[in-house]
């Protein structure tokens, strides 16, 4: 797909993801780990949300 800048801004977008900042190493995305979590946190709140429930009744 060809861009849609000028080679000038092209250039500038190019130094500019060059920077140090741009350049952070991340760690390989766990989907299953973020299920887990949500399963858990799923879980707590619905502990908790029947706990309430008996002090309220």
């Amino acid at each position: 797909m060809p861009s849609r800048l000028t080679p000038e801004d092209q250039q500038k977008v190019d130094q500019y993801l060059k920077l140090p900042q741009h350049q952070v190493e991340r760690k390989p995305f766990r989907p299953w780990r973020l299920l887990w979590m949500t399963l858990a946190v799923v879980i707590v709140l619905g502990i908790l949300s029947r706990l309430l429930s008996r002090l309220v009744l």
